[in-house]
């Protein structure tokens, strides 16, 4: 189905109240802290991290990350990359 002009931004305009009240995630203050922050956060809701948190460990979170490099075309550096999987497995790692 498609959607004319006005239908689209009618559809847009309902969309913005929605994240008004949103509150920013806070995550854990950690190393890596900003790097996950700067990385995660300009594609998805750092809800993410939580909500993935009880059944994903180390293993878990680099395939995570590397999912998010090869399949979604995330532009994270090597280091950065290693420092978010740090951070994410010794403060939302499962088992922690």
């Amino acid at each position: 189905m498609k959607l004319g002009l006005p239908a689209a931004l009618l559809a847009l305009g309902t969309a913005f109240p929605a994240y008004a009240d949103e509150q920013p995630v806070a995550l854990k203050p950690a190393p890596g802290h900003d790097i996950v922050e700067n990385n995660c956060a300009a594609c998805h809701s750092l809800d993410y991290l939580r909500t993935n948190a009880d059944f994903l460990d180390r293993h878990g979170w680099r395939t995570e990350v590397n999912k998010m490099i090869k399949v979604f075309g995330a532009v994270i550096s090597p280091s950065d990359a290693a420092a978010i999987i740090d951070y994410l497995a010794k403060n939302y790692g499962a088992g922690r």
